[in-house]
């Protein structure tokens, strides 16, 4: 045992802060170490939606299961992580996207995940504002949508009741698994280091197969009822898994405030944060294919964000096989804010010694999945 910590998380992320809420329930003495504000990088240019997501068994699983730890949570949270049920609405435009919603289906129910198909009119009488011809559409009620630089408040404020630490404001420059090193040079002990730094995790552990991907949102006026779900086209996983210089799709959220959050866009630009007009016009255009009366609203801000990506889509979750006290929490794409808490919890797992309750074998950093 060392003379310092039991564990550092290094990030103050919606990842972190969910790293450092299950870590602080077995252990002590937890630090969280971030150079900025809490939940100010990623997470605050997220959307917060909490969505199960079926693309490979290893991404339902753990949506899954981080699902169904955020709705044991909703009831401790306060109304500032503006919790809503909204509910996912997969819209599909043509008959080819329409023919794969029964599989779709199928496939949720078979887990455990209540899913409903809906026709053209049954579509329309839920979104009125969806364009006329779209085809059809398939529910997923459970799914639901918080504010997340709230929720990583409050997930840090949890751990904090705990007797977790915080040290805003400081950079880690090094890391093993029995210390880090600050950028001024001075070094904190610990069991365990938990690098949750996101699409900067590979400055401290290089060769982590992990680069920013940069996105946009426009959020709007407030428009009570203009959407109801959270709109996403069936399209969205194929834009989401190009691996070109960009692409776009449409997606839409309904917020507590009435606002409109738009979303999405994908772009490999290194770090290079300027809002891409043209993107955000094709973004939009896209948007009003779905939804033509989106371009009569009025946006008020556009920002960009950088997902932490990896090339098959996973999040590396675990320790490094050259040291087992180095644990991963990083790589979430667009699902750091659903897969957060699942995350926190296989990492308390990994550091107690734990059973895990999924099979955490496709997340572990140089698994044949992130090979």
């Amino acid at each position: 045992m060392s003379s310092g910590y039991d564990a550092i998380v290094v990030g103050g992320g919606i990842v972190g802060c969910a790293c450092a809420y299950y870590l602080s329930q077995s252990f002590k003495r937890v630090l969280v170490i971030e150079p900025g504000p809490i939940g100010g990088g990623a997470t605050a240019a997220g959307m917060g939606h909490i969505v199960v997501m079926d693309d490979s068994p290893a991404q339902f699983a753990l949506t899954r299961y981080s699902q169904l730890l955020w709705n044991e949570l909703y009831s401790q949270m306060p109304s500032t992580c503006e919790v809503r049920e909204t509910g996912t609405m997969w819209v599909a435009a043509d008959d080819e996207e329409f023919s794969h919603v029964e599989g779709k289906r199928r496939f949720y129910e078979a887990n455990g995940v209540k899913a409903e198909v809906l026709d053209a009119q049954s579509l329309h009488s839920a979104e009125p504002n969806l364009k006329e011809g779209m085809v059809g559409g398939l529910r997923i009620p459970g799914d639901s949508v918080i504010y997340p630089i709230a929720a990583a408040g409050w997930l840090l404020d949890e751990a904090k009741r705990n007797g977790a630490e915080v040290r805003q404001g400081k950079s880690v420059s090094k890391l093993d698994g029995h210390s880090v090193e600050l950028q001024d040079g001075s070094r904190i002990e610990s069991d365990y280091v938990v690098n949750a730094a996101g699409g900067h995790a590979p400055d401290l552990n290089p060769g982590l197969a992990i680069e920013p991907r940069k996105g946009h949102l426009v959020i709007t006026d407030r428009y009570p009822g203009f959407v109801h779900h959270q709109l996403i086209e069936l399209g969205y996983l194929k834009s989401a898994h190009e691996m070109s210089s960009e692409s776009v799709a449409f997606n839409a959220q309904p917020r507590a405030t009435g606002q409109l959050l738009l979303g999405s866009s994908r772009q490999f630009v290194g770090w290079n944060s300027e809002i891409d007009r043209k993107l955000v016009a094709k973004m939009v255009q896209r948007a009003a294919l779905y939804m033509p009366g989106i371009t009569d609203l009025q946006g008020i801000r556009i920002w960009t964000g950088f997902r932490a990506t990896t090339p098959n889509k996973l999040p590396i979750i675990g320790p490094m096989a050259t040291d087992p006290t180095i644990l991963i929490a990083a790589g979430h794409e667009g699902l750091g804010i659903t897969t957060s808490v699942a995350t926190g919890r296989l990492i308390a797992d990994f550091a107690t010694g734990a059973k895990s309750q999924i099979d955490h074998s496709p997340f572990l950093p140089g698994s044949s999945k992130h090979a």
